[in-house]
């Protein structure tokens, strides 16, 4: 049988109409995937410095990251770790594994035996136009805006958990070869009016309303992002 072109027409019209509105429907866009790096500082050889609980820093970053791991996975936020056990890990490896990652977040975790509160460093480079190319230690300097918005963030959650908070600037070997939001968070150990010490930055308690706070950071800071 023939058909006219006419007739395969409304032949194809009548056959779209009688289809479920969603099977006309192009499917959605898949939503980018939201990707946070916990790079726990020092590690194996590397101890870090002493904490006034004995303990060597290495273990407190550790620590802080297997929670802030946990809290975030069970929001549904991939997340890589640098490190995953006690393992001597370089700067360069360290934000090779962020840049590869393709992270929207990353945050370079260390403690303190000075201090109060939680300290907040992003990279002291000058902020620059993203360029193809970018020079491996100064990668972080297209990406500095971003990453004071997230310090910006970090210190509103921070400050909301009832934890004093210092935000500064300063070279960081590892955060500046990064393409991606940094910021560098240092635990320090919690103190009491008085100025005596509460908490040591590897006490649990302390780690868990630390983690708690920051992980309400990076689900704000992952909202905003997708805002258009």
């Amino acid at each position: 049988m023939h058909w006219s072109k006419s007739a395969l027409a409304a032949l194809a019209a009548a056959g779209l109409a009688a289809l479920p509105a969603a099977a006309q429907q192009a499917p959605p866009a898949p939503a980018s995937r939201f990707v946070v790096v916990l790079d726990a500082a020092h590690g194996g050889s590397d101890p870090g410095g002493r904490l006034g609980s004995g303990q060597p820093e290495k273990a407190a970053t550790l620590a802080l990251s297997v929670r802030l791991r946990s809290l975030l996975a069970a929001r549904g936020i991939a997340v890589v770790t640098t490190r995953e056990s006690d393992a001597t890990i370089d700067s360069n490896r360290r934000a090779a594994i962020a840049n590869y990652a393709a992270a929207q977040v990353c945050l370079s975790l260390h403690a303190s035996d000075s201090g109060s509160g939680a300290h907040l460093f992003v990279s002291s480079l000058a902020p620059v136009q993203a360029t193809r190319f970018a020079a491996w230690k100064t990668a972080q300097a297209a990406w500095v805006t971003r990453s004071l918005a997230l310090a910006g963030v970090l210190n509103s959650a921070l400050l909301h958990g009832g934890m004093n908070v210092t935000l500064d600037r300063t070279t960081l070997p590892t955060v500046d070869s990064m393409t991606c939001p940094a910021v560098a968070v240092e635990v320090a150990p919690e103190r009491g009016p008085d100025g005596q010490i509460t908490a040591e930055p590897d006490d649990p308690a302390y780690q868990a309303r630390v983690a708690g706070a920051v992980a309400a950071a990076v689900l704000e800071f992952r909202t905003e992002a997708r805002q258009p």
